[in-house]
């Protein structure tokens, strides 16, 4: 099954100076269980890439299909409800609620999205307890590590059980230990089955997908088998389009 299929991806900004070409025409398509990075210098479009495909904006032309449904016309309320079933974000700074608690954070996309509060908070715990983090579900956020904030914002990622997690540059702020803990973490989801699209310009941290995408100027160069590619997945990365 594929999770994620884009076609013929342009994305122009107007500005006061000449527009800016974000993506030039994208073909992408992602199947169940896949771990793919994406990489590339600043500016080559793949934050763009990833913000189309978790419907936080809209292409200038193409189609984005996600687990099944087609992306374009959507209005937003349409896109909210299809991130709440399918999509789960992990950004580079956390974007962590402050005022709410470690539990709370996790529990709260579940109920937004009309799961009942015992069992989101069950959900919760059974997710903090698998990333580390049980003994802190009381606790404010502000007083974890970068490493535990990072794995509490993926907890709450993982909150409605999404068909992919995106990821933009997310050892971005941590240090090098939280960078491997989060890195071993997203190996272990893998593992598990899920589908996981992430963007970074580091090759360490795309090492342990199972597909590389290298973009330039709003355009995919090539793709090369990541490390994390089983001799299944590097057969199907190797076949020629």
């Amino acid at each position: 099954m594929n999770v994620m299929e884009a076609h013929g991806l342009r994305k122009t900004y107007e500005s006061e100076g000449a527009p800016v070409r974000a993506l030039r025409g994208v073909d992408m398509t992602m199947v169940q269980g896949e771990f793919v990075a994406i990489m590339g210098p600043s500016g080559c479009g793949k934050s763009t890439l990833l913000n189309l495909v978790a419907g936080l904006d809209v292409p200038s032309e193409g189609e984005i299909t996600v687990a099944g449904e087609p992306l374009t016309g959507m209005d937003e309320s349409a896109l909210a409800r299809m991130r709440r079933r399918h999509i789960g974000i992990v950004f580079q700074f956390f974007n962590l609620l402050e005022g709410m608690s470690v539990l709370e954070n996790v529990t709260l996309p579940a109920v937004i999205a009309g799961t009942g509060r015992k069992r989101a908070e069950s959900r919760a715990r059974d997710l903090l307890d698998l990333l580390g983090l049980a003994d802190k579900a009381k606790s404010a956020p502000g007083v974890l590590s970068g490493g535990q904030r990072q794995r509490l914002a993926i907890a709450r990622a993982l909150a409605n059980a999404p068909t992919l997690v995106l990821a933009d540059e997310p050892t971005g702020a941590l240090d090098s230990e939280g960078g491997k803990e989060v890195l071993e973490l997203f190996r272990r989801l893998h593992a598990g089955g899920q589908s996981i699209l992430l963007v970074t310009h580091d090759e360490s941290v795309a090492a342990p997908a199972t597909r590389i995408v290298h973009m330039r100027d709003g355009r995919i160069e090539n793709e090369e088998v990541g490390a994390g590619a089983s001799a299944a997945e590097a057969a199907v990365v190797a076949m020629p389009t």
